[in-house]
């Protein structure tokens, strides 16, 4: 029991006297996780909650044009800002010069446009009704084109989001002036204000549900997704620390000296393991615990920590020795200590951008999402989304546990065979 004590001991004062290396473990989880989830929930408020700013010129000489502009800025999800005596040739510096990401040209011949559509509907259900209509209303006009002006900073997938914004309420406008024309040819007067109503307002709703296992209704938001992610990055960011230190105490010996001491190899490796697992652990817990008490205080979502809190400590310790046991890995096969920290570091770089945590793996191309199962980083992170996002099934972390456990096994056996072949044990 002594000699657990005392071999711990030493490696407690080893980590300690790590400055750079406790600095990469504490003050680097922190940062990453302050920082990335402030950036992250800024961009989950302009998707989701901000108004989207849109410079509107309107030159339609009609009234159509009025509405699409009454519309969208009735929906609350545009500030707009109009600039109707601006030249289109003028619109996309424009744009740039005050700031604004998109734009939206309106043409002359907008409202025209529109009312020969619809008349032009009008006259084919007239057509096939067999039904006398006054064809002297219809003039021939091309259907117009809106313009939308987008900076190339933005990202395509944005664009076509608020273009889908703009096409709804697109039909909104169409739809009533079909109908206003097809009553207006049948002879009916005001009468087309009932059913434009009704076609209006009994639009099918979409109801937003969460597909977890949870009984919670909270949708997942940017801080749920980022406190886990860079902390698992983090945790796996101590082979700088431990794998350098692996490698200097080989380099200098200290190693082949535990042979002629009475003490056990296994011991000493015991020992290292133990205080890096606590070390990850409390890494998790100096993370988490702000996202639970300071991110809130500054306006960002707070962290929920899982209702499955047994299932929580085993994906914890299981991605906690997973980074213990590549650190020592990396010790065993790197010669010297800048080779430890370079390839360890660049590894867990690696690690992380084919494992989601710097990109969602579910935007990645086929072969990336494959190369994905392979990332020990991947596998973490999905433990901490079954947790955090899918209410946290057993049955969901089985094959995740499995996976971080053949992981460790594997790291552990090279570093034990490793360093049997180089006759340190």
């Amino acid at each position: 029991m002594f000699k657990i004590y005392a071999s711990i001991r030493k490696e407690f004062l080893l980590l300690i006297n790590d400055k750079v290396g406790l600095a990469l473990m504490f003050l680097m989880p922190l940062l990453l996780v302050f920082i990335i989830t402030i950036i992250q929930d800024s961009a989950y408020k302009m998707v989701n909650e901000n108004e989207i700013p849109l410079l509107i010129v309107n030159h339609d000489r009609g009234v159509e044009g009025d509405k699409l502009v009454k519309l969208l800025s009735e929906s609350g999800l545009f500030k707009i800002d109009t600039l109707n005596e601006l030249p289109r040739e003028s619109l996309k510096s424009e744009l740039l010069s005050r700031g604004k990401m998109i734009a939206l040209f309106v043409p002359e011949t907008f409202s025209a446009g529109l009312e020969s559509n619809a008349g032009d509907v009008s006259k084919i259900l007239m057509d096939d009704l067999g039904l006398d209509y006054d064809s002297t209303q219809n003039q021939s006009v091309s259907m117009p084109v809106l313009s939308f002006y987008s900076d190339p900073v933005l990202q395509e997938n944005y664009s076509y989001s608020v273009m889908g914004i703009i096409h709804s309420y697109m039909s909104v406008i169409e739809n009533a002036l079909m109908i206003e024309r097809m009553y207006a040819n049948m002879e009916l007067g005001d009468k087309s204000a009932k059913l434009k109503e009704r076609m209006i307002s009994n639009r099918v709703k979409i109801e937003h549900l969460v597909a977890s296992n949870s009984n919670s209704s909270v949708i997942p938001n940017s801080t749920q997704h980022n406190v886990p992610a860079w902390t698992i990055f983090a945790m796996f960011f101590m082979v700088v620390s431990l794998g350098s230190n692996i490698v200097k105490e080989r380099v200098n010996g200290s190693f082949l000296r535990l042979k002629t001491m009475p003490t056990s190899f296994m011991l000493v490796m015991f020992s290292k393991m133990s205080i890096y697992v606590v070390v990850a652990v409390l890494q998790v817990a100096l993370t988490f615990s702000m996202g639970i008490w300071v991110l809130p205080r500054i306006g960002l979502p707070q962290l929920t920590i899982p209702d499955n809190f047994p299932a929580f400590v085993a994906v914890v310790f299981m991605s906690s020795m997973a980074a213990v046991s590549y650190a020592l890995v990396i010790g065993a096969i790197a010669r010297t200590q800048e080779q430890a920290n370079g390839f360890g570091a660049i590894s867990i770089i690696i690690f992380g951008a084919i494992g989601g945590i710097l990109v969602p793996t579910f935007v990645m191309p086929g072969f990336m999402q494959f190369a994905s199962n392979f990332s020990p980083l991947h596998w973490c992170l999905e433990g901490f989304y079954v947790l955090f996002l899918k209410g946290g099934s057993w049955h969901e972390l089985k094959a995740i546990l499995l996976f971080l456990g053949v992981f460790i096994l594997i790291c552990q056996l090279c570093t034990y065979f490793k360093l049997r072949i180089d006759k340190i044990i």
